[in-house]
């Protein structure tokens, strides 16, 4: 079963949401970081990106970074920025994006099913990015960034309990830049919280569908508690899978390695049937582009008998890494080869191509869509999906409501 909880989350003022909710930590570089913080004062930018109230050059992940951002995280609840409420809620995020809606629980969840596998991963994590995260949770006191989790949408008590929590007018909806409509429902009646939690119970796994670093951090300061206070739960933000959009995540690679254009596609074609002048996007699974400049794009489709069956061999992300990156272009670990970068699909094909012809890539590939149904294939093998296989949009913003451990901000 899935252990899901109420909790008293602290949230924006509702009159100062439109300016508080900020774009994902991660996503940003420190220059974009200050440009957003640098006139808004209620960003919670400066909470979970706190160097942009440091010097430039300052370390952002050091004692003076957590330190300042438990200032400011205190100073937006002294000052009222940001509001606790009386009783442990659940909270009903809604999204609404390009005509489509995702609306996900948010709730606290149980470290104790993430560590027996019951919430299951699908990627490594580095104990560097583990750390931060761990830092930042210990010096707050809080868990500022959510686990984004998905659950296959089977469920008739559930897909109730979330359409009842959303029935509840909005505490605050919001347009953001990016042409985001957010809402927040708040879940405050005892008996529909116990609904609710009920109704989850009989969801018997949740998969990390963004996170992991996150959720391992959550972890480690569980171990570190000893379990005490609220430690022993982490924020998550819980969506059905019937709602989610997956996107493409690209490939950049910077040279061809020892080939040149001619030998590099002569190479491809002992495993590929090659067509030149396809459409940027590749029109199902198994099908993969590729620009190598001049303004024509080329389909890459496997030859029979050269993609493995199993959940992860089978993925055409690592069929490009098995069958391309590695043996023709040399890149054996595309986690910390610098000659690979990776292309978030909302940026759509046209930036592929733009950095071939622009000189900054010498060749660019354009993924199929990895499926939430093959993820979740993979994380019950218990086995990894390749790095960056997956892009989901729109993103869920920082700030929506935080994870206090204390149990109530001192």
């Amino acid at each position: 079963m899935s252990d899901v909880r109420p909790f008293r989350g602290l949230r924006p003022r509702n009159d100062l949401a439109p300016r508080l909710i900020s774009p994902p930590y991660d996503v940003l570089s420190e220059t974009e970081a200050r440009a957003l913080t640098a006139h808004n004062p209620h960003s919670f930018l400066h909470i979970t990106r706190p160097e942009v109230d440091l010097a430039p050059g300052s370390d952002p992940h050091g004692g003076a970074a957590y330190a300042q951002a438990r200032q400011t995280l205190d100073a937006f609840w002294g000052q009222g920025w940001l509001v606790q409420d009386d009783t442990p809620c659940f909270y009903i995020y809604a999204q609404t994006w390009r005509g489509r809606t995702q609306v996900g629980l948010m709730a606290a969840c149980s470290v104790a099913e993430y560590d027996a596998g019951l919430i299951k991963k699908h990627e490594l994590t580095r104990l560097d990015k583990e750390q931060d995260r761990a830092d930042h949770i210990t010096a707050l006191d809080a868990q500022t960034g959510l686990v984004f989790l998905a659950w296959r949408d089977r469920y008739p008590r559930v897909r109730a309990a979330m359409e009842s929590g959303r029935a509840i007018p909005p505490a605050w909806e919001v347009a953001t830049e990016d042409g985001v409509v957010h809402a927040l429902h708040v879940v405050s009646d005892p008996a529909q919280v116990a609904q609710m939690q009920a109704a989850f119970r009989e969801v018997p796994v949740l998969y990390v569908a963004d996170g992991h670093h996150r959720s391992a951090a959550a972890s480690r300061v569980c171990a570190a508690r000893g379990g005490a206070g609220e430690s022993d739960r982490f924020l998550c933000g819980i969506f059905p899978d019937s709602q989610l959009q997956v996107l493409a995540y690209n490939r950049l690679v910077v040279d061809l390695g020892d080939h040149g254009l001619v030998s590099f596609q002569r190479a491809l074609e002992r495993d590929f049937v090659l067509k030149i002048g396809v459409d940027p996007t590749p029109k199902g699974r198994g099908h993969t582009t590729m620009y190598l400049g001049g303004g024509q794009w080329i389909g890459m489709s496997p030859r029979p008998g050269i993609v493995p069956t199993d959940p992860v061999g089978s993925l055409d992300a690592s069929v490009l890494q098995e069958r391309v990156l590695g043996p023709l272009l040399g890149i054996d670990n595309p986690r910390t080869d610098q000659r690979i970068s990776f292309v978030g699909g909302i940026r759509g094909h046209q930036a592929l191509s733009q950095a071939v012809d622009q000189g900054h890539a010498a060749v660019a590939f354009h993924l199929h869509p990895t499926g939430l149904d093959q993820l979740f294939a993979v994380a019950d093998a218990g086995a990894l999906m390749p790095p960056k296989s997956t892009w989901f949009e729109p993103k869920l913003r920082g700030g929506v409501v935080v994870h206090d451990l204390s149990g109530g901000r001192r």
